[in-house]
């Protein structure tokens, strides 16, 4: 019997109604939102209270785990001075661990999870760069639904990372694409 894999999905421009139609066609059960900011200017169908509504009207249920599991940590020592995360200082971290471990309880528990963030294209976010990554390495299989809702493997993401070669700059890989303001240093 081959086990239930971990998935993940950004919603992006996606409507709700095709995000919610994804989560059915794929058999959900449970929503994980790793977004260290449960909230959208851009889609605010994807605000947290407005997403917990539509999701549990869809039969899903809506987990928050953006405090453990989100790509833009509170921790300042996980940031570069240009304001990239450092994705392997954050792996080694108790509240990521805490978060991974919660994950590995679901797995054990063979539950229908997705995790989810903004971001479309999986390997363009922390879901696959650091999660996927993490979880991979524990031989826990992670299925990303892409921007188009096709399926790709962690190993398929990776190939993508580096356009299927192996990089001079696999350090790169590890950290965010986008540049934050770290913690306490907001003006």
């Amino acid at each position: 019997m081959a086990s239930i894999p971990i998935y993940t999905i950004g919603y992006g421009n996606r409507s709700i109604e095709e995000f919610i139609r994804l989560l059915q066609q794929y058999e959900m059960k449970f929503l994980v939102d790793i977004r260290s900011q449960p909230y959208s200017r851009y889609n605010p169908d994807f605000s947290k209270d407005a997403l917990e509504k539509r999701l549990k009207q869809a039969s899903i249920r809506y987990i928050f785990m953006g405090d453990t599991l989100g790509g833009r940590p509170r921790d300042d020592t996980v940031y570069f001075e240009d304001g990239r995360v450092d994705y392997e200082k954050v792996a080694g971290k108790d509240f990521y661990q805490k978060g991974i471990s919660y994950l590995h309880t679901a797995w054990y528990k063979q539950l229908r999870i997705v995790l989810m963030c903004s971001e479309a294209k999986p390997q363009a976010c922390h879901r696959s760069k650091l999660i996927g990554k993490t979880l991979h390495k524990q031989n826990i299989k992670v299925v990303h639904i892409d921007e188009t809702g096709a399926l790709k493997t962690q190993e398929q993401v990776d190939l993508l990372l580096t356009d299927g070669q192996l990089s001079l700059f696999d350090d790169m890989l590890g950290l965010s694409r986008k540049k934050y303001n770290v913690p306490g240093d907001e003006e």
